[in-house]
């Protein structure tokens, strides 16, 4: 049997003067796999924090405990590897790192692509 693709969007914005995203429910039924980011942007990488709860968030970080982050490039998508969120209930997105966080200039506004398959 084949699979289809049923997709989800979510608008995630980084205010004027600030490092940190407010949460977005990325858990349930769909993956987490592609960010597009906005044509402006303060030069930063971003990171990610995670939560199971809502409440506490932490880094998000590899196996090898290294902090995720990923280059941005101004107005354009890039596909993410879902793997990395699979635990994640919810998501901060953040400019820069814990260690050199970067407020952006102006209100950023960043949209998530999420999937779900399933078998036919």
């Amino acid at each position: 049997m084949g699979a289809y693709t049923r997709q989800s969007t979510a608008l995630i914005d980084i205010s004027e003067s600030s490092t940190l995203s407010l949460p977005v429910f990325i858990g349930g039924e769909f993956s987490l796999v592609g960010i597009q980011y906005p044509a402006a942007w303060t030069a930063a990488v971003i990171s990610f924090l995670v939560s199971f709860d809502g409440i506490t968030y932490q880094n998000l970080l590899d196996d090898a405990g290294a902090e995720i982050s990923k280059t941005v490039t101004a107005a354009q998508f890039r596909e993410l590897d879902s793997s990395e969120f699979k635990t994640a209930i919810y998501l901060k997105i953040r400019s820069g790192t814990a260690a050199l966080p970067v407020q952006q200039a102006a209100d950023r506004a960043i949209v998530l692509f999420q999937r779900r398959y399933a078998a036919r």
